[in-house]
């Protein structure tokens, strides 16, 4: 069964190696095989990965769309270590996304490490919120 993929005029997906830029108009798709595929909104350069669950995504989604992936887990391991130690909340996403890696299912992987971005945003805003109640009283 092909993946259908409608595109809007000018968005860009990444199948394999290959950037493809729409035309003016809309375009729909339809993929068979196996290359690793990603909407444009869904890539994040490496520019873009400034948290530390940023920079998760970002190591798997080089797993996802790579050919050796494995050349990406030690950094990928290190790092989990890194933002479990600092938030053991996130234990239940790395346990998710480690299963996931460890079958070689990396797009799933990827979608979970979206929302491990979702719950470190969640935290951040949450202590942020008492320091500027503290800072307006």
């Amino acid at each position: 069964m092909a993946l259908v993929i409608d595109l809007k005029p000018g968005e860009k997906i990444l199948i394999g190696e290959a950037v493809i830029t729409n035309d003016s108009q809309r375009t729909r798709l339809h993929i068979a095989g196996d290359a690793p595929i990603m909407r444009e909104k869904d890539v994040m350069q490496e520019g873009g990965a400034d948290t530390p669950c940023k920079r998760v995504y970002f190591l798997v989604q080089c797993m996802y769309l790579a050919n050796d992936a494995e050349q990406y887990h030690e950094r990928y391991f290190e790092m989990i270590r890194e933002v479990q130690s600092a938030s053991p909340s996130s234990s239940f996403f790395f346990m998710q996304i480690n299963e996931e890696i460890i079958s070689g299912n990396y797009y799933k992987a990827l979608k979970l490490a979206k929302q491990l971005i979702e719950h470190e945003r969640e935290l951040v805003e949450s202590a942020i919120e008492p320091a500027i109640k503290e800072q307006q009283s």
